[in-house]
């Protein structure tokens, strides 16, 4: 999808107390500053989607046993990354936190114990891709944890009761990478894509088109490119938080669609009435 796309879809959406939901591949902490194709479109969809009252994160970068969400005034900006140049660390993205959305995500899920964080903050996955939407750091911002205790259904079925804030103005990012394999990154070829990941990559497209989270829950099941493509799971499990929520008859739109280093998937979907 060209930036062209996104303009012409996102420009379409209809007022209405329903918000989109994004899944966002954000690779790189790189991408924070660097400007290149992925981080122009990430601006375009500031430029574009309503206006949200807040955003919900989930990050494949906050794994906690439990659930936890973010309820500090004033979220820190985490550089949980190590190797990269200076300028990348000096980057701090002072959103406010939201104690009245951090209280509704704990009602919402309820009767799944969510419990309160005022030690986290905000992870990568999450402001090195919302500062480029809302640079201005304007947008209040929580995060939901990932529960490294729950399986994929389980992922999947909480995910689902988060749904009706959606009609309260609130924007839920899910922030990972549907191929994620660090450990045989090409470094070498920033353009290049080994076979494995590129058939992963159609295979799990054709699979979030046809919204199959059953099949996406299993996903080991579905042969050794994906299973190499998704050695862990705490990376693809935001997609699913994201499909999750797609109403019937809503719109599914790819963007970002471009594997990157050999085993890196850019690609990302906006979910839309």
């Amino acid at each position: 999808m060209n930036l062209k796309d996104l303009n012409t879809l996102t420009g379409s959406l209809p007022a209405s107390d329903t918000m989109p939901v994004l899944f966002l591949g954000h690779g790189s902490p790189m991408n924070a500053i660097e400007e290149n194709e992925f981080t122009r479109q990430w601006r375009r969809l500031g430029e574009t989607l309503p206006r949200p009252s807040a955003i919900l994160c989930v990050s494949a970068h906050w794994e906690t046993r439990g659930t936890f969400v973010t309820a500090m005034e004033q979220p820190r900006t985490i550089h949980d990354f190590y190797g990269f140049p200076r300028e990348l660390f000096d980057v701090q993205y002072p959103a406010p936190g939201s104690a009245t959305l951090a209280g509704e995500t704990q009602r919402t899920l309820h009767p799944a114990v969510v419990e309160l964080d005022r030690r986290w903050g905000l992870d990568h996955g999450c402001w090195s891709v919302v500062r480029r939407i809302y640079p201005n750091a304007d947008v209040p911002i929580v995060q939901l944890s990932l529960d490294r205790t729950l399986s994929p259904e389980q992922h999947i079925d909480l995910a689902a009761h988060l749904a009706s804030l959606r009609e309260k103005g609130i924007l839920i990012i899910g922030s990972g990478n549907m191929v994620h394999n660090l450990r045989v990154l090409d470094w070498a070829h920033p353009d290049g894509v080994y076979d494995w990941a590129k058939e992963a990559a159609v295979k799990l497209k054709a699979l979030v088109g046809d919204r199959a989270l059953k099949s996406l829950a299993d996903y080991p099941a579905l042969g050794n490119a994906v299973r190499l493509s998704v050695p862990t799971p705490e990376h693809f499990l935001p997609m699913l938080y994201a499909l999750a929520l797609q109403k019937k008859g809503e719109g599914l739109t790819f963007f970002n669609d471009r594997t990157v280093y050999g085993s890196l998937s850019m690609a990302s979907f906006i979910l839309s009435s």
